[in-house]
């Protein structure tokens, strides 16, 4: 009988998290793993061949052999560019400047 390790996956939703903790048998993959899980019949939108997943928050493959203790996060794509965001939050604060100055005065 092969020993077994515990793990915990993670998946967070904009209002919650799911975290589900379980024990798998020691050469368990992270893709076995998030199948065994059940986390993919609760949540169809995650698409293992599109959302990145990751052990302590360093990037890992699907493919990689988990160890006791790891915790797999499944990270949902980015809804914007964080670097168009500065931007656009950049361009915004310079119109507020040069538009500081149209208070009417009494």
């Amino acid at each position: 009988m092969s020993e077994a390790i515990n793990i915990q996956l993670i998946y967070a939703l904009p209002a919650r998290q799911q975290l589900i903790a379980l024990k798998v048998p020691a050469g368990t993959s992270v893709r076995q793993a998030i199948e065994l899980s059940g986390l993919l019949d609760k949540h169809p939108e995650i698409d293992l061949t599109k959302n990145k997943v990751g052990i302590f928050a360093k990037l890992t493959k699907l493919d990689a052999v988990l160890r006791d203790h790891d915790r797999i996060e499944i990270y949902r794509p980015l809804l914007a560019d964080p670097k168009e965001i500065r931007k656009q939050r950049a361009a915004a604060g310079k119109v507020m400047k040069k538009g500081a100055g149209d208070a009417e005065t009494v």
